[in-house]
């Protein structure tokens, strides 16, 4: 099974909400829920302090704890791409998925009474195009691909300041730290 992942550069992040926006804008989404957010870190104290970004959105995790945790079977992962994928029509909106996953990355959404969640906008990926997200990146932080591939080019850490471990749900991610 081919794998898909998402790199992320933290150090050229200006913490625009560019990616953020962009993924809005592409799942229309209402006022408070996000499918991919930009989180701004504080660290260091005077005389010096500092601020890094952190821009997550599903990370389709080797071991998601949402699929595992969902009783309907409505979050599941593809075979073909390993993309954690939701089925509305099989939610029920018990947010158990948002409670499990880590990251945050499943969404109640009060209009509906159910969850949604990146899908790496997959309907853009079966057109050849790039997830709204990575396309929309001022600084090209993003990359998406094959999560060998990703790492073969970026490096294997999928660890940054404020996350929490990759050991928990091996997400599907390469980030570049800021130091």
């Amino acid at each position: 099974m081919a794998q898909l992942g998402f790199y992320y550069d933290q150090t050229t992040c200006i913490g625009c909400k560019g990616c953020q926006i962009a993924c809005k804008d592409q799942n229309n989404l209402d006022i408070g829920v996000l499918f991919r957010r930009v989180y701004d870190v504080e660290t260091g104290k005077y005389p010096n302090p500092r601020r890094l970004h952190l821009s997550l959105g599903c990370n389709h995790c080797a071991e998601p704890k949402c699929v595992a945790n969902c009783p309907t079977g409505a979050l599941y992962k593809r075979d073909e791409d390993g993309i954690v994928a939701h089925d509305e029509e099989k939610c029920i909106g018990c947010r158990l998925c948002t409670w499990s996953c880590p990251y945050g990355a499943p969404q109640y959404i009060e209009k509906t009474g159910k969850v949604g969640k990146c899908d790496l906008c997959v309907k853009l990926l079966e057109k050849g195009e790039q997830p709204a997200c990575v396309t929309s990146c001022v600084m090209r932080c993003l990359d998406v691909g094959e999560i060998e591939e990703l790492r073969q080019k970026y490096g294997d850490n999928a660890d940054a300041m404020t996350m929490p471990s990759s050991n928990i749900t091996q997400p599907n991610i390469v980030i570049t730290p800021k130091k």
